[in-house]
């Protein structure tokens, strides 16, 4: 049976008191309200080839919704990481910087370096960032110029030094077989859709980088819209091993 360690540290800190509000899609994002006005984002995945887990999240307790980050209907696993990431990343948690960046206090030189999704000119990462890399190797899901099927993770991620994770690895159920062949390098996950909960740390990541939404009601009207970028409604979250004191 696959290692559901990751999904099982984010259900064991997502409070019974709170409830799936309201569930909002979008081409690139996914979006999920609580009961408390809270307000979380995931990468949209479009999937849904086996049935839900629920035939709503809407309503559900978080910890209950939060089971379906386990779901192979990628609709709602979306859905599901939305509103947990509803409650990990608050923008009234200390570990914000509003000038994070993803590769901030990293060493890249000479390094190997793995990349899981083509992040360049996301997420605050520039071609530049990574000249000086002994080997840079870039696998996406979607066939893209100059990257690898992600399936090449198999054969490279154990020779990287740095491996940097796209958060979406959660919801498409990677994540676990990703860190299990990153276990000697150093481990990133950056994007949206992570959730910046310390406790993940444990698993061998070093450094979570996701978003915390600032503006919700603009952000949510920016998903209708079909807008792909959301930062403008949100600051990075950085979690890492010395802000954490792990």
């Amino acid at each position: 049976m696959a290692d559901t360690a990751y999904y099982e540290i984010l259900l064991q800190g997502l409070p019974g008191r709170l409830r799936v509000q309201r569930l909002v899609h979008g081409v690139s994002w996914t979006a999920a309200v609580l009961s408390d006005g809270s307000t979380g984002v995931a990468m949209h995945t479009p999937g849904e080839t086996v049935p839900r887990m629920f035939e709503s999240l809407v309503g559900l307790a978080l910890p209950e919704a939060g089971q379906a980050m386990l779901s192979w209907n990628m609709e709602e696993a979306s859905e599901a990481l939305a509103a947990v990431n509803a409650f990990y990343n608050r923008p009234d948690c200390g570990f914000i910087k509003v000038d994070g960046k993803t590769l901030e206090d990293v060493e890249i030189s000479g390094k190997t370096v793995g990349m899981i999704g083509k992040m360049i000119g996301h997420s605050n990462m520039t071609a530049e960032d990574f000249r000086c890399a002994k080997k840079l190797y870039v696998m996406d899901r979607e066939e893209k110029p100059d990257t690898l099927l992600d399936s090449a993770s198999e054969f490279y991620l154990p020779l990287c030094d740095l491996v940097i994770i796209t958060g979406s690895a959660a919801i498409n159920k990677t994540m676990p077989r990703l860190l299990e062949l990153s276990r000697h390098a150093q481990v990133l996950l950056t994007g949206p859709s992570v959730s910046c909960c310390p406790e993940l740390l444990e698993l061998g990541i070093h450094r979570l980088h996701g978003r915390a939404i600032t503006q919700p009601e603009a952000m949510l009207q920016a998903i209708v819209e079909k807008r792909r970028s959301i930062n403008e409604f949100s600051l990075p979250y950085l979690v890492d091993r010395e802000s954490s004191g792990q």
